[in-house]
C-alpha cells in the first residue's frame, strides 16, 4: 500500500488502481490502446465522511468501482483515482 501525502475531503476515496491485463485467457498480448481500464483497485486514503454518512470502506480495502468513476490524478509519478465513496459498488 502506497504512503500518500493527501487526505480526501468529505465522502471521498483515493483508490491505486490494479494494473490493466497484459493478455487474455488464451494467452493473446492485448496491445496498449486495446487495454480496457481497471475497475478494481486498493483503498489509499479516505475522507472523514459527512456528518450523516460515516465512510464504510478502509485504507487496504480492494474495492471494486464503476467504469468512469472517479477523477484520474498523479502523485509523485503513480496514477491514482479520487472519487466519491458512493462510486464504490463492492469491496472484494
Amino acid at each position: 500500500m502506497a504512503n500518500v501525502k493527501i487526505k480526501p475531503l468529505a465522502d471521498r476515496v483515493l483508490v491505486e488502481p490494479a494494473a490493466a491485463e497484459l493478455k487474455t485467457a488464451g494467452g493473446i498480448i492485448i496491445p496498449d490502446t486495446a487495454k480496457e481500464k481497471p475497475q478494481k483497485g486498493v483503498v489509499v486514503a479516505v475522507g472523514n465522511g459527512k456528518k450523516d454518512e460515516p465512510i464504510t470502506v478502509k485504507e487496504g480495502d480492494t474495492v471494486l468501482y464503476g467504469k468512469y468513476a472517479g477523477t484520474e490524478i498523479n502523485l509523485d509519478g503513480k496514477d491514482y483515482l479520487i472519487m466519491r465513496e458512493s462510486d464504490i459498488l463492492a469491496i472484494i
